[in-house]
């Protein structure tokens, strides 16, 4: 019996596009996007390299594609991982709406190795890129805000989020790490601030070296929402 990416013998495999993101967004989880290459994914479908890119003319289109694909559900009701009375409620306030898509976003760039990577640097124009951008801004034109306050409102948001998830993902590749694993990483850091005698960062340290990424974000997140409240009643 031939396996799902193996053809029978004699018989061609058949891909599409739908296959070929599958495939390719399960090769990243096991390897990484460093590991993925047109060669290994066209191995992993039982095709010649070539036959991807009757889908694909670049591996920045199937970057794209994935991107895509990571946030299919991420502007809907039920996507966010914020509080249900907050994101989800159609009495929220616009603020905890903002707040529960961005986490949505950070949920979809978690749930795959390298995901912040994947999606920086993609603008797709498929309908889950689009809808997630069309759903801030429905909430941020619907609070009062401007067009162009609430565009940028919206570039800030996504940046902040994929730049905190780049960040998160590099230091924690395959997720979260032990306490003795997080110590030898940030032993270096500790012997330099010590090393230097730099009392701000010593103080700073424990919060600095702190892997509770949600935390970080949180407070980020937050920080954001201030200045835009504070725009907002101006």
């Amino acid at each position: 019996m031939s396996s799902p990416s193996t053809p029978e013998r004699g018989r061609p495999a058949r891909i599409d596009s739908a296959r070929t993101v599958d495939t390719a967004l399960r090769l990243l989880d096991e390897a990484g996007l460093d590991a993925l290459t047109m060669r290994g994914l066209a191995d992993a479908l039982g095709v010649q390299a070539g036959a991807l890119y009757r889908y694909f003319a670049t591996k920045h289109d199937l970057l794209t594609a994935m991107a895509e694909r990571m946030l299919e559900g991420a502007a809907g009701p039920g996507a966010a991982a914020a509080p249900p009375d907050s994101a989800t409620a159609p009495t929220a306030t616009w603020d905890s709406r903002v707040a529960g898509l961005a986490r949505a976003l950070r949920t979809a760039l978690l749930a795959h190795r390298d995901g912040a990577r994947v999606y920086a640097g993609t603008h797709s124009t498929g309908p889950n890129t689009l809808g997630f951008s069309e759903a801030v801004l429905a909430v941020l034109r619907d609070a009062g805000f401007d067009d162009a306050d609430a565009t940028r409102a919206l570039l800030t948001l996504v940046n902040f989020t994929v730049g905190h998830t780049l960040e998160e993902q590099a230091t924690l590749p395959e997720g979260p790490a032990s306490g003795a694993d997080t110590d030898a990483k940030t032993e270096p850091l500790r012997r330099g601030v010590a090393a230097a005698g730099l009392p701000h960062l010593t103080a700073a340290l424990p919060t600095l070296t702190s892997t509770d990424f949600s935390a970080h974000f949180e407070f980020g997140l937050e920080l954001l929402l201030q200045g835009l409240r504070t725009r907002h009643r101006g």
